[in-house]
């Protein structure tokens, strides 16, 4: 796609989610977009099914309530399955729906071109730092 195409795209993405009443586009991209999603997806998508420990293992720094949080969120929007084996003690165990291993699968690119802009992203937060010393962050003035 040309420049013009990719913004004629992006703006009728953008125009479809000012239109959805129930906001069930925004909800589903927030929680699908966040640091702790994305760690879950990343984790099921390589380890395969799994219990909610084992996936906090493999996940640094998240906390079991965040981790209990994420996968319910998760789950609601049908990007995880829940498989309760309804025994004693509980066994209950997670995977990556369909439509979960198509959103990992979206993200690759994604995330290559995260780890490929890192230095330069890393360069010029450094010189925004040093020009802005002092300010108070706009997004944090703005509410944003």
């Amino acid at each position: 796609m040309n420049r013009d195409e990719v913004l004629r795209y992006s703006q009728t993405i953008c125009d479809g989610l000012r239109d959805d009443d129930d906001g069930v586009r925004r909800e589903v991209l927030a929680h699908a977009g966040s640091r702790w999603s994305l760690g879950v997806i990343h984790t099921l998508g390589v380890y395969g099914q799994l219990r909610h420990a084992d996936i906090g293992r493999r996940m640094h720094g998240v906390t079991q309530r965040m981790l209990t949080r994420t996968l319910r969120q998760l789950e609601r929007d049908g990007l995880v399955i829940r498989h309760d084996f309804d025994e004693v003690p509980p066994h209950v165990e997670y995977q990556l729906s369909d439509t979960g291993m198509e959103l990992l699968v979206r993200m690759a690119p994604l995330w290559t071109w995260i780890v490929e802009n890192a230095d330069g992203f890393r360069a010029a937060r450094e010189a925004f730092d040093k020009s802005n010393l002092g300010e108070t962050p706009r997004l944090a003035q703005t509410g944003w």
